[in-house]
């Protein structure tokens, strides 16, 4: 029987083998063929972008895929990464209830969908929850599959029509960010200073993900995550606001994926502690020392050479 699933929003520029591998993964879902697809691709800045942008459109003009439908909406100028995500979020939540949202650069695991549905449904009266993410800075399986965080991640996620359209503002300086952020709210979002994400706030235009997590805190909100994470990263070393060197590179956000159906209810629908202190800072402030190519070399030496020499 065909499941009701949220609908995709998918944000794609001009990386047509990251999209290619986004859309490879997301087609081996268990709910790929109950859900519709809505690529929002945005236009190029100048000839050698549009030649880029127009190969990644006619991939999905052309291509044969195992969903239930696929919508190209192209952009006819570039409204960069912030505006062609922040309208086309709003232009779903228009005509549905939900939504899944995925940049191109997300690599999901094949319980990816089931999970978000699942979440969606089941937290859907729950107006507290108000972002249902798939990754997780924090590998914890003894927490059993998923725990509520104030933290919000935006790599592959979903929302609530009521949640977005009644709560989220983009920001058009840091004065308005924190107009409505008490001292305690501060110190909570930067987990006590030293987790520096209000420097965001200092770009033009702000980013949408540091909007969405001070509305999400203004309004207490919560998020909902895997103990394992459900999705990889494949595009960090060229994405639009995230850049990173393959020896000194950042916390390994491209991780082997959970591979199994996980089960979303919790009884207590509050930020675990536990998980916030463990979140404070190390996981967000972990620039990937002990995941990069550096760091694994140095550990080899550390267990092979000192380590056992201790024992």
């Amino acid at each position: 029987m065909d499941r009701n699933c949220a609908p995709i929003a998918m944000f794609v520029y001009n990386r047509l083998d990251n999209v290619m591998k986004t859309i490879e993964c997301l087609t081996k879902n268990t709910l790929a063929d109950d859900t519709e697809l809505y690529v929002f691709s945005d236009g190029g800045k100048d000839e050698a972008s549009w030649q880029q942008v127009n190969a990644v459109r006619n991939f999905f003009r052309t291509g044969s895929f195992n969903l239930k439908k696929v919508t190209l909406i192209e952009r006819e100028v570039n409204y960069y990464l912030e505006r062609n995500i922040i309208e086309g979020i709003s232009q779903i939540l228009s005509d549905y209830d939900r939504v899944i949202v995925l940049e191109d650069d997300i690599c999901t695991s094949p319980y990816f969908l089931e999970y978000m549905n699942d979440a969606l449904d089941f937290y859907k009266d729950t107006k507290r929850v108000m972002h249902i993410s798939g990754f997780t800075h924090l590998d914890v399986p003894y927490k059993g599959d998923v725990y509520f965080t104030r933290h919000m991640a935006g790599w592959g996620w979903a929302t609530w029509a009521d949640r977005w359209n009644g709560c989220f503002v983009h920001f058009k300086s840091r004065e308005e960010a924190l107009r409505k952020m008490t001292p305690d709210m501060i110190r909570q979002i930067e987990y006590g200073g030293r987790f520096h994400c209000l420097e965001s706030l200092d770009r033009n235009p702000i980013p949408w993900d540091i909007c969405w997590n001070i509305n999400i805190r203004t309004n207490n909100g919560l998020c909902l995550s895997p103990t394992q994470t459900l999705v990889r990263n494949c595009g960090i070393n060229n994405g639009t606001h995230f850049h990173s060197m393959s020896v000194f590179g950042h916390y390994e956000y491209d991780r082997d994926f959970v591979c199994r159906k996980l089960d979303v209810r919790k009884d207590v629908v509050e930020a675990d502690d536990e998980v916030e202190n463990q979140l404070n800072p190390a996981a967000l402030t972990d620039h990937g020392f002990r995941y990069n190519l550096l760091g694994k070399i140095v550990r080899f030496f550390y267990v092979r050479f000192i380590k056992s020499k201790s024992h």
